[in-house]
């Protein structure tokens, strides 16, 4: 009985834990992601960015925005690190609400930042340092699939489920568990997935900000369908969606090093 109890409360805290749109990709997701992008960045861009960033790697500026969440001064921007759409919608009904939401969003955050530090030269060093951070964050939210989920079940946050017997949700699988599960550090992850030729980089760089989002968006919903609620995930879970992932990581710092190179090279 004792133990019964104890595996309840333990599965109660997890899931509590779990209900936020925290952490996208976790660390080393967001490291993946800006670890490929700084292999793709011009000679202009990358000096330009070392003005702002100083010694500080663009894979480590990418955590920023998830450290700072315990800092009340901050918990504006705690919105801004997804978009959350109704489940079963078609693209024109997605492109109608991209249009008319003007809450703080991660699509129309990323719009801001990409405008203030490619367009307004008075910005100050320390707002372009906040904003260079975000941005690169949030490019890497934008390509974690759950952070398009669906909006009445928090992007995956609702829907418990096992992992190797842990309790946890979908959100956070897609978040952090299916990374961690690969066992490599942020720059073994890099190099093991970098692969890409210049035609579908200059492909995946050309697609428009709102495209990213509908693939995120179809993805998301064939995720949704792969499981149900109390599903016990493990190897064959692993083995059915990484190539998923690390296409998922590749896009996202592939975009990234393009949205980086219009702004700064």
């Amino acid at each position: 009985m004792g133990k019964k109890v104890s595996f309840v409360i333990l599965y109660i805290i997890v899931c509590s834990f779990s209900y936020s749109h925290s952490y996208a990709w976790g660390l080393t997701g967001h490291r993946v992601v800006a670890e490929i992008a700084d292999s793709y960045l011009t000679k202009k861009a990358r000096k330009n960015l070392k003005k702002i960033l100083g010694n500080e790697s663009l894979a480590m500026s990418a955590n920023w925005p998830d450290f700072i969440k315990s800092d009340p001064n901050f918990r504006y921007l705690n919105s801004w690190h997804y978009i959350n759409f109704k489940g079963g919608q078609k693209i024109d009904v997605l492109k109608q609400q991209l249009t008319t939401d003007t809450t703080a969003n991660a699509y129309n955050k990323l719009l801001m930042l990409i405008n203030e530090l490619k367009h307004n030269p008075s910005i100050d060093k320390g707002t372009a340092l906040m904003y260079v951070r975000l941005l690169v964050h949030i490019v890497g939210d934008l390509h974690q699939p759950m952070h398009t989920g669906r909006l009445e079940d928090l992007g995956g946050n609702k829907i418990n489920l096992y992992w190797f017997g842990t309790p946890t949700n979908l959100h956070r699988v897609w978040d952090e568990q299916l990374i961690d599960y690969q066992q490599l550090s942020y720059t073994e992850y890099a190099k093991a997935i970098n692969f890409v030729d210049k035609q579908q980089r200059q492909f995946w760089t050309s697609n428009p900000i709102e495209q990213w989002l509908f693939e995120s968006y179809a993805l998301t919903e064939s995720l949704y369908a792969k499981v149900k609620e109390g599903d016990k995930l493990s190897y064959r879970y692993n083995f059915d969606n990484v190539e998923i992932l690390n296409n998922q990581l590749l896009k996202g710092g592939v975009r990234l090093a393009g949205l980086l190179n219009d702004i700064f090279g």
